[in-house]
């Protein structure tokens, strides 16, 4: 894949995301439910979480840098993610959508500047920033889209 076209499918995948949530009030998106226990709020927390992480590991793997192991560090990525979770549980719906919008924004600032031979298919490079951004945001758009479909057909 091309740099360009590895950041289309990444912007792609990102209004899918943010069209997933249209339609929702704040009140809404603080319900539990939307993945396992996980509210709407919750997971556009976690995608913050993993965008911000892709900012912290693409610089490493452009230097030829070991990133960390979630695994070494905290028991494993659900581990993580818990540990992520709990320290933003208390976030406001505006405060994880600033937070969102302005992760994304910085990661793209970066990407624009990263050299085209990083976005190679099957690059360490290219792979981590699929693995944390344009291949994990469908399983939450998905999530969130069905979500709101079962809380529709919800009687009340």
């Amino acid at each position: 894949m091309s740099k360009e076209s590895v950041l289309n499918r990444l912007e792609k995948e990102w209004e899918n995301l943010l069209q997933s949530l249209e339609g929702l009030s704040a009140e809404e998106m603080c319900r539990p439910g939307a993945a396992g226990e996980w509210s709407v709020r919750d997971i556009l927390a976690h995608v913050t979480t993993w965008d911000a992480e892709a900012l912290k590991n693409l610089p490493l793997i452009l230097k030829f840098q070991k990133t960390p192991l979630y695994s070494s560090l905290y028991g494993g990525v659900d581990e993580f993610n818990r540990l992520e979770q709990q320290r933003k549980r208390d976030l406001s719906v505006a405060e994880v959508r600033r937070q969102l919008g302005e992760a994304h924004a910085h990661l793209l600032d970066y990407l624009e500047g990263a050299p085209s031979e990083a976005f190679i298919s099957g690059s360490r490079f290219q792979r981590r920033l699929r693995e944390d951004t344009y291949g994990h945001y469908p399983e939450h758009a998905r999530a969130i889209t069905a979500w709101k479909t079962r809380k529709k057909e919800q009687p009340g």
